[in-house]
C-alpha cells in the first residue's frame, strides 16, 4: 500500500480524531497528550486539550494517510517545551544530553495496519516536516528490540533500530531497553 504524509493541523483534525476514536482514544484515552505539560491535571478532557493544541499550532505530527484518505498512523514531534513530559525522565535528567530543538515522542499505528510500513512512513514524514521547520537536533527515547520479543502496542516511540536506520545515534541508555537517540537534521 502507498501512503502520503500530511501535517496535523486544523484541516486534518477530523481524520486524526477518527483514527484516535477508532483505537480507544489511543492507549486507553491518552489522545497523545501524555507528553504535553498539561497531562495529569485533574478533570482534564484529553480530546479537547489535543484539539485546542492542534488548532492553535501547539501540537505537531506527521500523519500517514492511505490511498483511501484514512489516517493509519502518525509520528508526534515538537519542541522540548511542547513535549516536556518524557519517558524515563529521572534517569534522563541524571546526565541530561544537550537540549534538542525537537523531540519525537510518539509513533502510533492503527492496530489493523501494523507491520505494513506505517511507522517508517511516519518517521520519514516527521523528519521531513522538521527539515522544513528549520531542522536542528532531534531526540527520541525508543526501545531496542534485538534479542527480545516486544509487544508493538508498548513501543510508544518505535524502536531504536528504526531510528538507527534513519541516522540516529545512541546517546545513553535510560531504561532496561530504552535509549536516548539523537540526530542533527539539516534545514531545507
Amino acid at each position: 500500500m502507498s501512503y502520503s504524509i500530511r501535517l496535523l493541523n486544523a484541516s486534518t483534525w477530523d481524520a486524526f480524531a477518527e483514527l484516535v476514536e477508532g483505537n480507544n482514544g489511543i492507549y486507553g484515552g491518552c489522545w497523545c497528550i501524555a507528553y504535553h505539560p498539561e497531562c495529569g491535571q485533574r478533570e482534564l478532557n484529553y480530546r479537547e486539550v489535543k484539539e485546542d493544541r492542534v488548532k492553535t499550532g501547539r501540537a505537531h505530527a506527521a500523519l500517514v494517510v492511505d490511498e483511501t484518505g484514512k489516517v493509519q498512523g502518525w509520528c508526534q514531534y515538537g519542541s522540548p517545551e511542547e513535549l516536556s513530559n518524557i519517558k524515563h525522565k529521572r534517569e534522563y535528567d541524571k546526565e541530561a544530553p544537550p537540549l534538542p530543538q525537537w523531540r519525537i515522542t510518539c509513533i502510533f499505528v492503527d492496530k489493523k495496519h501494523r507491520r505494513q510500513g506505517v511507522a517508517r512512513a511516519a518517521l520519514e514524514g516527521a523528519l521531513d516536516q522538521i527539515t522544513h521547520a528549520g531542522g536542528g537536533l532531534v531526540e527520541a527515547i525508543p526501545e531496542t528490540v534485538i534479542g527480545r520479543e516486544a509487544q508493538g502496542r508498548f513501543l510508544f516511540s518505535a524502536t531504536v533500530e528504526l531510528f538507527e536506520e534513519y541516522g540516529f545515534s545512541r546517546v545513553r541508555q535510560v531504561g532496561k531497553h530504552a535509549w536516548i537517540v539523537s540526530k542533527m537534521v539539516e534545514q531545507a
